[in-house]
């Protein structure tokens, strides 16, 4: 079991249908596990094993077929008594590299969380009358339930007409949810419960709730980090315009100012604008569909303070998690304050547990005095 002199504990759980305690045969070829949480780009996991032919012609490890492709994959970390489930997923790749030194060939398997099951089959559907977060959840309770995809999604504001619109599917349903949550400034993710058990989140950033233990750099005892640096992108920030036309006027109507759904703020001074997206799709939808086109542009544009370091895991005492709040003390007024987690990467070894981040957010300068430690 890695990480066992550090008093943090690896599990790995997997099977065809049901992910099961793996073998005490993988857990001892087990020398390496990466699991990374990306907001942007999904969930994945990597696990390196040794391996060696004890029975010719061909790798025991790799004959018994526990790696066989879309085999169930479950990861999690005991930090305490209770485990950190990292991903539920499943394979897709493996890659051998065999050595002429006993002992010294490594299996690396690789995979991908459980949105990838909602990816495999492209079909042509409609949805008469139904708003896209209906169309999400009808979705996932057709299909995807029996991989313990549980469905939470925001309500959406625009409610097609058969007469008017008929929203129509002509991909697979992970590129379909995508789509619906790209147009509606949404984001679509996968997150773990618990062993076997998943959100399928569909909605808004979540920028609300409880932020995790704070990040904590150049105050002694308390510091928790390895590194951590910052860059901020002037270029970063897009002010997005349009007009749609009024169908009994004939006339271009300017698209009004409207907020992001990225609330709250987490900055006193935000980056100003200097660049301008033209929405062109605009002009032909109606007024609710227009505004609702500039608010997800608006909800997609990039954030121009990035910081980017790496957990002393001992130190910190927790599991970093993507798509959350998380404080930062201890470099400053202006990089100090509240961050969106955009991606963690977890890599596990034996005495090795490293946690590597990027945080972001609109801006510099902290709207609060103090973060939780």
């Amino acid at each position: 079991m890695l990480t066992g002199q550090l008093g943090i504990r690896l599990m790995l759980l997997m099977g065809q249908n049901v992910p099961l305690p793996a073998s005490y045969d993988v857990m001892q070829a087990l020398s390496r596990v990466e699991v990374t949480s990306d907001a942007d780009h999904g969930d994945g996991f990597q696990l390196t094993f040794t391996m060696s032919k004890e029975k010719p012609p061909d790798y025991s490890l790799r004959q018994s077929g526990t790696f066989d492709p879309l085999t169930r994959v479950t990861i999690a970390v005991l930090l305490g008594i209770t485990p950190e489930v990292l991903i539920n997923g499943v394979i897709t790749h493996h890659q051998v590299q065999p050595s002429s030194e006993p002992g010294m060939s490594t299996l690396t398997v690789t995979g991908k969380d459980l949105s990838l099951m909602m990816g495999l089959q492209e079909t042509n559907a409609k949805f008469e009358n139904q708003p896209d977060f209906l169309i999400f959840e009808t979705l996932i309770a057709k299909g995807y339930t029996k991989f313990g995809l549980v469905p939470q999604a925001t309500p959406t504001t625009d409610v097609p007409i058969m007469i008017d619109r008929i929203p129509r599917q002509h991909e697979s349903d992970l590129r379909f949810v995508r789509r619906m949550a790209r147009r509606n400034g949404f984001v679509f993710y996968v997150e773990p419960l618990t062993i076997g058990l998943s959100t399928a989140y569909f909605g808004p950033e979540i920028r609300a709730g409880v932020p995790q233990s704070a990040l904590t750099m150049n105050m002694g005892d308390w510091s928790n980090l390895n590194r951590l640096d910052f860059a901020q992108d002037a270029l970063a920030p897009v002010s997005p315009s349009g007009t749609f036309v009024d169908p009994i006027l004939k006339l271009s109507i300017p698209i009004p100012s409207l907020p992001s759904l990225r609330i709250p703020p987490l900055v006193s001074s935000s980056t100003p604008t200097s660049r301008t997206e033209l929405l062109r799709e605009t002009a032909n939808q109606n007024a609710g569909q227009a505004a609702t086109s500039l608010i997800a542009a608006e909800s997609r544009a990039p954030e121009s303070v990035t910081g980017e370091g790496e957990v002393d895991t001992v130190r910190y005492g927790h599991v970093l998690r993507a798509r959350q709040l998380v404080g930062v003390r201890g470099m400053g007024f202006s990089y100090d304050g509240f961050y969106y987690v955009r991606r963690v990467t977890h890599t596990l070894a034996r005495g090795e547990y490293r946690q590597s981040f990027r945080i972001t957010r609109e801006g510099t300068g902290t709207l609060v005095p103090f973060v939780i430690p």
